[in-house]
């Protein structure tokens, strides 16, 4: 009564239906008028666009990547120091539980 009841799976019997093929068709467009000439090609765009730096920004990107590091520097130490406390705690805890079962066995 309470045991559950595995479906079975049958095996499995590949495709079942054949993948559908879809053909792309081109679209004609039936005009009497004759076609425009194609404009004229614009001047080329420059490829990638020039950064100029002046002393302001530059002072403004040494001080923003000093502060990024002191913040995740600071981050990590104390990420490590949060491990090293916690690995401390828990020596000192294995050290007064051995000491407990020890004393036991003495006694």
């Amino acid at each position: 009564m309470l045991r559950p009841k595995v479906p079975t799976n049958p095996m499995p019997t590949g495709i079942v239906t054949p993948p559908t093929v879809i053909e792309p068709t081109a679209v004609v467009q039936q005009s009497s008028a004759p076609t425009p000439a194609p404009p004229a090609p614009a001047a080329p765009a420059p490829a990638r666009p020039t950064v100029q730096l002046t002393p302001g920004s530059v002072v403004a990107l040494i001080g923003g990547g000093t502060a990024v590091v002191l913040v995740v520097g600071t981050v990590l130490v104390s990420m490590l120091l949060a491990v090293a406390v916690t690995a401390a705690s828990v020596a000192v805890c294995a050290l007064v539980v051995r000491s407990l079962i020890s004393g036991q066995h003495h006694r």
